[in-house]
């Protein structure tokens, strides 16, 4: 079981952060013991690469992306059953998914698209880049808040697949029970903001929320360091 590293008095609380970028630099803070040590650190676009970049400047890591998808319900996109990790394999929520109306075609196809969608982005946020070789390497993942986390969970049972030796997620909100689940795959999670309660929304940290762009995540990509090989 990961370590929990929280900000008390946050919990509870919505619209904390200003907006991604404060959000940012509050987790820089709270991750000031790694600064001068060797890591790895990715960022799950496109909500989490603004949030990412103020621990890469703060710290004077490269950044790198990870490329996860959640699988959406074909009536909408705000909410999905699941996830896809880089290498195409779905991790599902499997009790939301047996509560669905959810044909076997139904979801064979939301996969589908999902997994396009998920190249796609490949290739223009990271160029086809390959992913490196992390064995032994301690790797940081970060992402503007964790609802269900199973985008999340994608995105570190794939850095393990990798060859990460210590995973590290870093996020500024979530929900407790994400947060709790996501504790049994990780050494550590650093997360000011956790919340409980039946209705949860990542928005409701921010002050300032809007959906992220791939064009913004080019240009803060662009004023970084380039991605370590």
């Amino acid at each position: 079981m990961g370590k929990l590293i929280d900000d008390p008095t946050l919990r509870n609380r919505t619209f904390v952060f200003a907006d991604r970028s404060a959000a940012g630099k509050r987790l820089a803070e709270m991750l000031w013991d790694y600064e001068g040590k060797t890591f790895r650190l990715f960022a799950i676009p496109a909500g989490g690469v603004p949030v990412a970049a103020e621990i890469a400047r703060a710290l004077a890591v490269p950044l790198d992306l990870i490329i996860v998808r959640k699988i959406q319900f074909p009536w909408t996109t705000e909410a999905g059953f699941g996830a896809i990790d880089p290498d195409g394999v779905p991790l599902f929520n499997e009790m939301l998914l047996s509560r669905m109306p959810l044909t076997p075609e139904q979801i064979s196809a939301q996969i589908a698209k999902t997994e396009a969608n998920l190249k796609e982005r490949e290739r223009i946020l990271r160029g086809g880049r390959p992913y490196p070789d992390l064995a032994g390497e301690t790797v940081m993942v970060v992402d503007d808040g964790l609802a269900s986390g199973y985008t999340m969970q994608a995105a570190v049972r794939f850095l393990k697949k990798k060859g990460a030796a210590r995973l590290i997620v870093a996020v500024p909100t979530a929900l407790d029970r994400a947060a709790q689940t996501l504790l049994s795959l990780v050494d550590l999670l650093v997360c000011p903001n956790i919340r409980s309660g039946l209705s949860f929304a990542v928005a409701e940290a921010y002050e300032n929320w809007y959906d992220v762009d791939q064009q913004e995540v080019l240009d803060v990509l662009a004023g970084l360091a380039p991605p370590q090989v």
